[in-house]
């Protein structure tokens, strides 16, 4: 086999392993998601039990940044602070080892079992809970046939003089041995198929075991490198670069000392597969138990490195997105609602615009159509942040929330495009015209009602309650029999003297027909995709469908289907 074919038989088979990590994580998310939060939350008040449960909840998601980012969300938003955030990635580190750990063992006969158990689990389950379960039992399967596969493509070059020259080269230098797996682990954003590779490699006897440790060292660093390339904000940076700084001085430690250590860890056990997993636990462990103690003073120092940045006015950052979605989507979307939220506070903050700009305050219309470019820029960051979403980690709660989401800001930025651009301008030409008392609109009550009706879409984004949804509903048809009864009162104040001049009545119902369609959006917004979900929603505002058979002189067209959350 030449060397060509040997790196693709290679990646591969590594390609093989990362997406049994990836099957197994994505399935607990789908299965156990909101548990592994709650839990990990309520245990984030104390650094032993936030490292406990970030090394249970790491072995359960076979990803220690999946557990980061966690840890990180609930950083960013407040709920607790720095310390225990590190101490969670601690724990993460030691599970991470312990899941190396355990492939270390001889596991041949389990895989093609597993894979059976999982696929026949899969097919035959009728909740989403179920066939998550058979997606782990798949994915974990594809873990342990990917190693098996590796070890058994790299058996037959043990002893090729080439392969162990270029190794040799690989060897030469501990640092650069060290750089080099950093690299890889970063590019393969996985530390465990990383040392797996290593343990493969050294029980083939291909690396000598003290290059095997430095190895191990490098996929350590190379692993922290990609949490502090995915955060952008503060909060999520210094967990990051705490947990960065915290492998970094580990190895710096341990690379002088691999001379000493790897008679040890070779006395253990003759197996030099089994010596790599070993080194790897005990390096995270040992760095666990000494920097525990020492999180308090590193905390102190990483926010004098990344201290808290002022959100500039105007620029619509109060509630940042920290979260990856592809690692954490159940997450993402508790960031995509703050986000979504802050909309509707800029928003809130427009209606008030409009009310002052009916008082008489110029500069209000500025502020709203400052406003305006505001909400639309937070429109688009939300939508590419929820089109990084992996659909295959999504239960079906998770998708309406999802859709409910995209609903909700499209709509709210409708909302602001028709209140920056129609009602202000509106405004200004009904106070032009000085037609503030020749029609019965009250356009300041009107605009109060428009913001009562604001506050309850944004409590349904998070409450979901179909009884408040029914009365938001409710709402539009009491804005179109507004607007009816005002078209009404127009016609018979013409009547009454034909010759008048009815601009300021056409300004105020040009108004109010523009609060209308605000109100439209809000109900579209909140209301409609709750009461879709409760099967009260008709497709139709017709009393009852055509009759079979029935033609019509319009085109026999079929039309497209209504967007989700799109206003009747």
């Amino acid at each position: 086999m030449s060397g060509t074919v040997l790196l693709l038989d290679l990646a591969g088979w590594v390609a093989l392993l990362l997406w049994g990590i990836h099957m197994i994580r994505t399935g607990v998310q789908r299965a156990f998601g909101g548990d592994l939060q709650r839990v990990l939350g309520a245990s984030l008040n104390h650094p032993i039990k936030a490292m406990l449960a970030g090394l249970g909840v790491t072995m359960l998601l076979q990803s220690s940044t999946a557990t980061g980012l966690m840890a990180t969300t609930f950083a960013a938003g407040g709920l607790v602070e720095l310390m225990p955030a590190l101490a969670v990635m601690l724990g993460a580190n030691v599970g991470t080892a312990l899941i190396v750990k355990a492939l270390s063992f001889d596991v041949a006969m389990v895989a093609p079992v597993l894979v059976l158990v999982g696929a026949v689990a899969f097919r035959r389950a009728s909740g989403a809970k179920g066939k998550a379960i058979g997606r782990i039992a798949i994915g974990l399967g594809l873990v342990l046939l990917g190693l098996i596969r590796m070890v058994e493509t790299l058996a037959p070059y043990g002893e090729t003089p080439g392969m162990r020259a270029i190794l040799g080269i690989v060897a030469a230098d501990p640092v650069i041995t060290v750089l080099l797996a950093a690299l890889f682990a970063w590019v393969a954003h996985s530390s465990v198929a990383v040392i797996l590779l290593v343990a493969a490699l050294a029980g083939q006897g291909l690396v000598p075991p003290e290059t095997a440790l430095a190895l191990v060292l490098g996929a350590n660093l190379g692993s922290a490198l990609n949490p502090i390339m995915a955060s952008r904000e503060p909060a999520g940076r210094r967990v990051a670069l705490g947990n960065l700084l915290v492998r970094f001085a580990g190895c710096l430690i341990a690379l002088p000392l691999l001379g000493r250590i790897t008679p040890l860890v070779d006395a253990m056990t003759g197996d030099a597969h089994v010596a790599v997993a070993n080194f790897h636990l005990a390096f995270n462990a040992v760095l666990a138990l000494v920097a525990l103690p020492l999180l308090g003073p590193l905390s102190k120092l990483l926010r004098r490195l990344l201290p808290e940045v002022e959100a500039a006015p105007g620029s619509g950052r109060g509630m940042p997105l920290v979260t990856d979605p592809a690692e954490v989507p159940s997450m993402a979307l508790g960031d995509a609602s703050r986000h979504a939220l802050r909309m509707a506070d800029i928003l809130a903050g427009m209606l008030g615009d409009a009310i002052r700009l009916l008082r008489g305050d110029g500069p209000a219309a500025e502020r709203m159509r400052a406003a305006e470019r505001e909400i639309e820029a937070l429109d688009a960051e939300l939508q590419r942040y929820l089109a990084r979403l992996d659909a295959e980690t999504l239960n079906e709660a998770e998708e309406r929330r999802l859709a409910g989401l995209m609903s909700f800001t499209i709509q709210i930025g409708h909302a602001g495009d028709v209140l920056a651009r129609n009602v202000a301008t509106q405004i200004g030409r009904r106070r032009k015209l000085g037609a503030a008392s020749a029609d019965s609109l009250d356009l300041a009550g009107l605009l109060d009602r428009l913001s009562v009706n604001l506050r309850n879409a944004a409590s349904l984004l998070v409450t979901e309650d179909d009884r408040a949804a029914r009365c938001l509903a409710a709402e539009k048809r009491a804005f179109r029999a507004m607007e009816e009864a005002h078209v009404v009162a127009h016609v018979a104040w013409l009547r009454e003297e034909p010759a008048r001049d009815d601009a300021a009545w056409t300004v105020g119902l040009d108004l109010l027909r523009d609060l209308k369609r605000i109100n439209d959006h809000l109900v579209a917004a909140a209301a409609y995709p709750i009461l879709r979900n409760s099967g009260e929603l008709l497709d139709s505002r017709l009393r009852v469908a055509a009759p079979a058979g029935a033609t019509s002189r319009l085109p026999s067209l079929t039309p497209p289907p209504a967007p989700i959350g799109s206003v009747p």
